[in-house]
């Protein structure tokens, strides 16, 4: 399928009533997993691929190549859109924004989020302006680009422990009106949150689910003004820590019960031959 029209199947998505759930595959194996469930489209995640290669999340643990060479492996794994976590951009400067967006166009991707997280525990959150601007940056990039690409602008006060409500608002706001197409709080604290942000963003909101603390149903969500709800690196730790139950109870009691929970094999590797 050419990348138009992906995009634009992906764009028709947040414009239809209700709301839809992007699951994250973290390879082309769990890529085409998630495509058998009848979901209509993927996106990426750098924790689960941080993990899936042995390193933490975050603090520059990925570059932009092995983050976007990963994302190609995804789209070309399917014939769903495929939308990713671009991080910060991979730099603070305008420029290396809307070069990350050429890229991440080039691998076939016809969606990505932004930041405004720094990645720096000493100064984590971009002052405002700053953050406008790179946002503004993405946006100008995306219009050079042959399709539609919807870009998600993300406001990270509440995973970087800045409970500021009205600020996160506030940012989401100029993030919309500086053209970003999705906006995205990860961490919000309650469903009240949720609402308030829905409510006060005039374009579609995506909220991820698997936080400790919170646990909402798709209904709950499309009720509060949610239109897109993402996992996050939710899949790859369920998926770690079937492993690891499996594995601990070999090495503590020699038994191997739960590994008789796994998938079948023929059925595994049916849907890898795309059966």
């Amino acid at each position: 399928m050419r990348p138009i029209d992906k995009a634009q199947r992906f764009q028709a998505l947040h414009h239809r009533p209700g709301c839809f759930v992007i699951p994250n595959p973290w390879d082309a194996g769990s890529a085409r997993l998630l495509a058998a469930q009848g979901f209509e489209c993927l996106a990426t995640t750098s924790a689960g691929l941080a993990f899936s290669l042995g390193r933490r999340d975050a603090e520059g643990a990925l570059s932009r190549s092995e983050i976007l060479e990963n994302a190609r492996t995804i789209v070309e794994a399917t014939d769903l859109p495929v939308s990713a976590d671009l991080e910060n951009g991979f730099g603070d400067d305008e420029d290396s924004v809307a070069e990350t967006i050429r890229q991440a166009a080039a691998c076939g991707l016809v969606g990505g989020s932004i930041e405004d997280a720094s990645g720096r525990a000493a100064d984590p959150i971009y002052d405002f302006d700053h953050a406008v601007r790179r946002v503004k940056a993405a946006v100008e990039a995306t219009r050079t680009l042959p399709f539609p690409f919807t870009l998600t602008a993300r406001a990270e006060n509440f995973l970087n422990g800045r409970t500021d409500l009205d600020d996160t608002i506030r940012r989401l706001q100029a993030f919309a009106e500086a053209g970003a197409d999705v906006l995205f709080a990860p961490g919000l604290p309650d469903i009240d949150a949720i609402r308030r942000v829905c409510a006060q963003i005039p374009k579609p909101i995506n909220v991820v689910t698997g936080l400790s603390g919170q646990s909402h149903t798709v209904e709950e969500l499309a009720r509060a003004g949610v239109r897109r709800i993402s996992l996050g690196s939710s899949l790859a730790r369920t998926a770690l820590g079937a492993m690891l139950e499996a594995a601990r109870e070999i090495a503590e009691t020699g038994k191997f019960s739960r590994t008789e929970a796994a998938i079948p094999f023929g059925r595994i590797n049916g849907v890898m031959r795309g059966k």
